[in-house]
């Protein structure tokens, strides 16, 4: 990961939702903790497995307090799509996906970087997730993550580091 540290303030952005409103960091200080999460792409089966798991747990993050925010280089009319009909028999996402066209925000987290697929090599989103706790702090970084599964470990992460009081 880049220069982002535990501890230190998230980096500031703001950013446009799948609704192509504005949504600012700022907005959640003091009052939720934030569990920013980048994904390479929308409907695409990993991006899908890991959204329909925080849509099926959203009450348990609302239970801590904690909003998840979704970040891929997609552009709002994508992600617009995305939310709606994730696959054909599941529900709509209910929580808010931004969109990171320029990646200048994954830039300033440290989550876009030299990837390797198929044995070409490119620039890309790493998926990574950052919790941010209600002071605007970094709380911790999952350089690695289990699409399956990434939900219920980020649950158990933000009860572990006590930040759902």
């Amino acid at each position: 990961m880049a220069s982002v540290k535990i501890g230190n303030l998230a980096p500031a952005f703001s950013l446009k939702n799948q609704n192509g409103e504005s949504v600012n960091l700022k907005d959640f200080k003091g009052s939720k903790n934030v569990v920013l999460y980048f994904y390479p792409r929308a409907k695409t089966p990993g991006c899908t497995v890991q959204a329909c798991g925080i849509r099926d747990t959203k009450k348990a993050f609302d239970k801590l307090d904690t909003v998840v925010l979704g970040v891929s280089p997609d552009s709002v009319a994508k992600l617009k799509k995305f939310e709606e009909n994730p696959k054909k028999e599941e529900s709509p996402l209910n929580f808010t996906l931004l969109s990171d066209e320029d990646h200048s925000i994954a830039d300033k987290y440290g989550a876009w970087g030299p990837k390797k697929f198929m044995g070409k090599e490119y620039d890309g989103i790493l998926r990574s997730t950052f919790i941010i706790g209600k002071d605007g702090r970094l709380k911790h970084i999952m350089a690695k993550v289990n699409t399956k599964t990434h939900h219920d470990d980020v649950l158990a992460l933000i009860e572990e580091l006590g930040l759902a009081e």
